[in-house]
């Protein structure tokens, strides 16, 4: 195992050595904007968005970095990238078929923060925290106060994971996993490391593309020291989210062996057009990363004025096969509770 942060874990051995900065991405997100006023001003848009939600925000806190700030349209109150993070009073709506548990999370819980759906796979709710809030996030209602994996030194996560040789698979989600240090991740890591049936690790993260910074050397030294193949999936829902930071970042992730993919949601105002799902697949596949699932939209309370209907989803998607590459087509899903995988639509 290739040692994490050696200056780090000196200075808290030491009190007489002064305190090491922080990482560059962990400053830049403390300095997210969390005010929705404070956003619109920054992109010019005072007084010409009149149904913010102070209610939303309360409930659900906007959390957007500065950087992911600096690619939204200044001027243009519709924004795909606004959209995404701006609390707004359709939030606020109750809408029959959309639930607080979306995808049955409940339902599938086997310890606290472990997740099992489907065969051979463990998701970890392993943090509450993502450097950005989207708002039609399926766990925007989730009790992360109790329900995380990293709890008690992943004791009881990976013990559940050893004690079950049918589980070859795991799978870091959140939050997002990339929000935890390095050295916690090494923690999980250095205790799954002995599971004799583990063949395959999968992180599910948006970090790289809202917070690239976050992808530095020691989270690359971590990722190669790692005894399995390591799949990345990231999320990206709009080319404009894929500027030249992200392709860096994701050239370095490549460089470690790691398979990226992107899984995408089909939202209402952001990428329902075929002109936006093709660019978003090739700029996607510029970067070295594979398009894999087109998500039909979580029915989550609060998201209900981004959904579109799954007859103009699957034109959608039919247009944009007959389009592209096959490879550049990612399958139209959705998540069904109690279903044994993601349901073709």
């Amino acid at each position: 195992m290739i040692p994490v942060a050696p200056a780090l874990r000196q200075h808290a051995a030491d009190p007489q050595l002064p305190a090491a900065p922080p990482p560059r991405w962990q400053q830049l997100w403390r300095e997210a904007v969390r005010d929705p006023r404070e956003l619109l001003t920054l992109l010019g848009l005072e007084g010409a968005v009149t149904d913010i939600s102070e209610a939303a925000a309360q409930q659900f806190p906007l959390r957007v970095p500065r950087g992911f700030v600096a690619k939204m349209r200044h001027g243009d109150p519709h924004d795909p990238l606004l959209r995404q993070v701006l609390p707004l009073d359709d939030e606020m709506k109750p809408m029959p078929g959309f639930a607080f548990d979306a995808v049955g999370d409940a339902a599938a819980k086997a310890a606290d923060g472990v997740i099992r759906k489907y065969q051979g796979r463990a998701l970890l709710v392993t943090t509450g925290s993502c450097a950005v809030h989207c708002r039609y996030c399926f766990r925007r209602h989730f009790d992360y106060a109790s329900e995380t994996a990293a709890a008690d030194h992943w004791r009881e996560a990976v013990d559940l994971i050893r004690a079950d040789a049918g589980l070859d698979e795991v799978i870091l989600s959140g939050g997002d996993p990339w929000s935890l240090s390095t050295a916690k991740l090494t923690e999980l890591t250095d205790a799954l490391a002995d599971v004799p049936h583990l063949k395959r690790l999968r992180i599910h993260t948006r970090l790289p593309v809202v917070l690239p910074e976050r992808v530095d050397a020691p989270l690359l030294a971590w990722i190669r020291s790692l005894p399995w193949p390591v799949t990345v999936v990231l999320h990206a829902n709009h080319a404009n989210e894929i500027d030249c930071s992200v392709r860096q970042a994701c050239r370095a992730l490549r460089a470690t062996g790691a398979t990226l993919l992107n899984q995408a949601v089909l939202l209402r105002g952001v990428n329902d057009s075929v002109d936006a799902l093709a660019a978003l697949s090739e700029r996607s596949h510029e970067a070295g990363v594979l398009p894999y699932y087109l998500h039909q939209l979580d029915r989550v309370q609060g998201a209900a004025h981004f959904e579109v209907g799954d007859d103009e989803a699957r034109q959608l998607h039919g247009a944009l096969a007959a389009r592209l590459s096959g490879y550049l087509v990612p399958r139209l899903v959705r998540e069904v509770a109690g279903d044994p995988g993601k349901r073709p639509l």
